[in-house]
């Protein structure tokens, strides 16, 4: 068998990268007798230049000297976890009120989400370092087990304050969890034949998210929400099994003799690690801040709104230092990381974010995650606020996009399995997210309801073409003993992505709404016309409940101002589709 290793050229007119990466010489319990061999680009022929082909390998496909039954065993666990990470992951959508309203703390729910999101986005790229010099097994089983911990925790909760917390380690350990997951794939999955594997998952994600979203309100009204929680306990104690036996104790060290945990924190990139771990926390929590003063919807349980249930507008103390300290802490961390001390491999190598291609399709992936997201989020703003539809029936209109994006998801893993290219799918899923958006933006009330589904169709096809095809790109760009911390990385500006969509979308449209509603709504006093617009500023539901003359004006007001939120968005979409255009990836070697 031969893995190609990625030479590729980058900008237009650019020459051939005759950088050559040297073939490490790997134990036999990790090589599986892999041959690499360089590609300049797309255009390089599958067969030599004597007119031969490779040879048949007569290794098993699987690295790392897996037999097919315990790969079968390892990738089962996997999925088993995947689907439980999803599936908690969005329960709390349909199922808050009754969680909170059983605590009497319902002015605490958006810590129910902002605790889950600050662990499970602020460690990732921690716990892919970490791996690399502990191996795979300890970190995986590790975070398996927070999450187990965590979630029985969450259903056996006395107190609010005892489920935020179990919320928190939640957040951790399925963090951890999935992204080592994708790192354990990376290990054992030859990069030609990943994609298939990562249609998979892509299946899994999706059907665990819907699965989440659809029943978690359902098990609260008829089971009581802490079964929520309880069903999950056996998977999870499945998985914690299996991982325990399946995963190879020296998977990721790639011939190296294992450490001590504290030879191994010796090496570790500690200084970077509570760098990046604060700077991540600081903008998310002025990012929760910045998002809170937007309209007030059903389904916003999604979206953390406000710390600690409070709304903060942008100007609030609280907001403004976590910015300021993150404009000061980050600038820091990527000092560090430039300057590591010797021996000391950083947790975010400063390459990934300023070496083609590896930065413009990390910084694409994050444009275009934070593009979904703020898509997700105004989308049913726009059904609610304009087209005044209720919240069940924005929800519902979202499913058909979600179901788009896993089965092209899923449909992309499996052709750039088969055509082994990985252009195609970066460069025109984000085109066809920037078509998407730019649909959005041209939507008027008035039209049949399912000419709204259709027009989220294409966003949610762009999605799928462009999440697991910048996935696949960046890690066959990527030297195999850089595959955890790359997946980390790319895991890490994805989930900032989505938390970036919320805020600065909703920014954007607070602030254009406050301008539209100044121009159109009309009142015979000051004093009316300023209770009518912070009444509809902070809650949509208020504009169903207007006369009719006023109802009109704000319907009209929301509809501007999200015109010009899809406007902004399109535009990031174009930026993110730039980033890619000009890149040159490597075509993945063909099995023969």
């Amino acid at each position: 068998m031969t893995v190609n290793a990625d030479s590729q050229r980058v900008g237009p007119g650019a020459g051939v990268d005759s950088e050559r990466r040297d073939v490490e010489s790997l134990s036999p319990k990790h090589s599986a007798h892999t041959t690499v061999v360089p590609i300049p680009d797309e255009e390089t022929p599958l067969i030599s230049e004597n007119g031969t082909a490779a040879p048949a390998s007569t290794e098993p496909q699987w690295l790392g000297g897996l037999t097919t039954k315990r790969f079968q065993l390892l990738f089962l666990q996997i999925v088993i976890g995947n689907f439980v990470a999803c599936f908690d992951g969005t329960i709390m959508a349909s199922s808050h009120p009754a969680i909170t309203s059983s605590f009497g703390s319902s002015n605490a729910a958006s810590w129910l989400s902002t605790a889950f999101l600050l662990t499970s986005t602020s460690f990732q790229p921690v716990l892919g370092s970490l791996s690399d010099g502990l191996g795979r097994k300890s970190p995986y089983v590790a975070t398996v087990a927070i999450f187990l911990v965590g979630t029985a925790a969450c259903a056996l909760a006395p107190s609010m304050g005892a489920f935020i917390a179990a919320r928190a380690l939640c957040g951790l350990g399925a963090g951890g969890m999935m992204t080592l997951g994708i790192i354990i794939l990376s290990d054992v999955v030859p990069i030609e034949i990943r994609g298939k594997y990562q249609g998979y998952l892509n299946v899994v994600f999706g059907v665990g998210s819907m699965m989440g979203a659809a029943l978690g309100g359902l098990m609260a009204d008829t089971l009581g929400w802490r079964w929520e929680f309880g069903v999950q306990v056996p998977l999870l104690v499945g998985c914690l099994a299996l991982s325990m036996v399946i995963v190879p104790a020296d998977l990721g060290l790639y011939g190296r003799e294992q450490k001590p945990l504290g030879e191994v924190m010796r090496n570790f990139d500690l200084r970077g690690s509570i760098l990046m771990a604060s700077s991540v926390t600081c903008l998310i929590i002025g990012l929760v801040g910045l998002r809170g003063y937007s309209s007030r919807l059903d389904t916003d349980a999604d979206f953390p709104q406000s710390l600690g249930g409070n709304i903060l507008p942008w100007s609030h103390p609280v907001v403004i230092a976590s910015l300021v300290l993150f404009a000061i802490l980050f600038p820091i961390f990527l000092h560090v990381e430039s300057n590591p001390p010797a021996g000391v491999k950083p947790v975010m190598p400063i390459h990934l974010l300023t070496k083609q291609p590896q930065s413009n399709l990390l910084f694409s992936n994050h444009l275009a995650f934070l593009v979904s997201s703020a898509v997700i989020f105004n989308a049913p703003l726009y059904f609610q606020g304009v087209l005044l539809t209720s919240a069940t029936t924005s929800g519902l209109r979202l499913v058909a996009s979600s179901v788009v994006t896993s089965i092209v998801g899923t449909t992309t893993g499996f052709l750039i399995t088969y055509t082994r290219r990985m252009k195609w799918a970066v460069a025109g899923g984000t085109a066809i997210l920037t078509a998407g958006t730019a649909l959005l933006a041209a939507q008027r009330p008035g039209w049949p309801g399912w000419v709204y589904v259709l027009f989220l169709v294409p966003q949610a096809a762009g999605c799928g073409l462009a999440f697991p095809g910048t996935l696949m790109a960046v890690l066959a760009v990527a030297p195999q003993e850089e595959q955890a911390v790359v997946t980390g990385t790319l895991t890490l500006w994805r989930s900032l992505g989505s938390v970036m969509g919320v805020a600065t979308s909703s920014l954007v449209m607070q602030n254009a709404l406050r301008v539209y509603l100044e121009k159109y709504v009309s009142a015979p006093t000051l004093e009316e016309k300023e209770k009518i617009v912070q009444l509809v500023r902070k809650s949509v539901e208020a504009i169903k409940a207007l006369p009719d003359g006023y109802r009109a004006q704000v319907v009209t007001s929301y509809g501007a101002a999200l015109r010009v939120t899809f406007v902004a968005t399109c535009v990031v979409a174009a930026l993110s589709m730039l980033l890619v255009l000009p890149v040159r990836l490597p075509k993945l070697t063909k099995k023969t």
